[in-house]
């Protein structure tokens, strides 16, 4: 359940714990905050009632009695202090005793220690009524009491409004600027995966920059490395396979001339066929492992018009096909970036199986899905042949594989069709599967990127 909660990208589940730490540190800081500043508010509240009282309690002594009642309420009270001036003390028997925390906290003892004109002729404590109250009662020299019941009042660590204002434009900020650094830290990890993908389609791809933090440095150092060498090994392989090409076509060169002195016509003939089958599996072979695709540049295209050349050219090729067997159903336009010759070879290997084997070729294309095929194109070549066998459809994939047994070149191929088109496909970022219809026939299926 957290799994499918959490960010699938690494600068989201990056800011998300960052995030999270943020919001942790706060709330300890908000925590011990609130918990100094109650402590701080409960000194000060006591401190200012405790100075209160003994100010009423004087002027009750230095009053005359005639206007002593009328005095104290003109005071002032603080919340928290009230006081009364009665002939009984508010303090009665059986309430209980005053705790020693409300005593300290409230400096009763002061009482006791004023001057002896303000030393009260008695005084009596105790708690009050509910839990946090203290009640004292303290006796004037000519017989009246005053009552006082001191409490503190709720505590209010959040009675600046500012503050919360403040509090929430500096998390604000500070999300802010973590999405911010996250963003810019994870970039050259995007990068290098843009880079990779990039790779994949085409060999000779721009090279990472070299910046920025020296483990970033580093990783773009090695992946231009890594490049280079592929490279490397592509050319030299293409290079090999040239060679070896040529060395193979002088002594095939040879072996025709040689064969046209043959006086028996049907040894001739036959002799000359094997030749022309021996060449053509040879520039097949070279096709094969050179792969030109790598070298031509990507451009804008229309796909549309692509496949309805490739449909046009091979009709005109065969013209024994019916024109009905040969058909195009989608967009009238669709542009993407791709090699035209490279792709025009992939396609048109694809409708020539499909017209070898199958006796038709229709191309349906499909412009780009919704959700994660959003960015891809999907081709159909459909034919009405026999199909393949479900356990072969990925093995005819394999170069030399061939599913016709015979060695004719015109009927069996030399099963680098299909391998050439999916090296082709897949050097586009795409990829070709193949699918037995449901009512006879093949399905090839091309996805390709916008």
């Amino acid at each position: 359940m957290i799994r499918r909660l959490l960010p699938h990208s690494l600068a989201g589940r990056t800011a998300l714990f960052l995030t999270l730490a943020l919001m942790l540190v706060q709330a300890a800081g908000l925590t011990i905050h609130a918990l100094d500043r109650v402590d701080l508010q409960r000194f000060a509240l006591s401190r200012e009632i405790t100075a209160r009282a003994l100010g009423l309690w004087r002027t009750a002594v230095l009053a005359p009695p005639d206007r002593r009642l009328a005095m104290l309420e003109d005071i002032d009270l603080p919340p928290g202090l009230f006081a009364e001036l009665s002939d009984l003390p508010a303090v009665r028997p059986g309430m209980p005793h005053a705790s020693q925390a409300l005593i300290r906290l409230f400096q009763v003892d002061l009482v006791a220690a004023s001057p002896p004109r303000f030393r009260p002729r008695q005084a009596l404590v105790a708690n009050g009524p509910r839990p946090g109250v203290l009640v004292l009662a303290l006796q004037l020299n000519d017989g009246p009491w005053l009552n006082l019941q001191m409490a503190l009042p709720p505590p209010r660590p959040w009675h600046s409004e500012t503050f919360l204002i403040a509090f929430f434009l500096m998390t604000g900020a500070a999300l802010a600027l973590i999405l911010w650094a996250t963003r810019r830290l994870t970039r050259p990890v995007s990068a290098l995966a843009r880079a990779a993908e990039r790779l994949g389609r085409d060999v000779n791809a721009p090279p990472l920059p070299e910046r920025g933090p020296s483990e970033v440095a580093t990783a773009a150092r090695a992946f231009n490395t890594m490049a280079e060498r592929i490279r490397r090994f592509v050319g030299d392989r293409t290079q090999m396979l040239a060679a070896i090409g040529h060395d193979l076509r002088t002594p095939i060169t040879r072996l025709r001339l040689r064969a046209e002195f043959l006086e028996d016509d049907e040894q001739r003939r036959k002799m000359l066929a094997d030749l022309d089958e021996m060449e053509a599996m040879v520039n097949a072979t070279l096709a094969f492992a050179r792969d030109d695709s790598a070298t031509e540049p990507s451009v804008p295209l229309d796909l549309a018009a692509l496949c309805r050349t490739v449909l046009d050219e091979a009709a005109d090729a065969r013209p024994e096909v019916e024109p009905e067997a040969v058909s195009y159903t989608g967009p009238e336009r669709l542009r993407i970036r791709a090699r035209p010759i490279a792709l025009k070879r992939a396609l048109a290997n694809l409708v020539g199986n499909a017209l070898n084997y199958g006796g038709s070729a229709r191309i349906l294309l499909d412009g780009p899905g919704r959700g994660a095929e959003a960015s891809l194109v999907r081709l159909r070549v459909e034919d009405d042949g026999p199909g393949i066998p479900e356990e072969s459809l990925e093995a005819v994939f394999q170069p030399f594989r061939r599913l016709e047994t015979s060695r004719n070149r015109e009927t069996g191929g030399t099963g680098l069709g299909l391998p050439i088109a999916r090296n082709i496909l897949r050097a586009h970022g795409g990829d070709v599967v193949l699918r037995n219809r449901p009512r006879g026939g093949l399905t090839a299926v091309v996805t390709l990127p916008v």
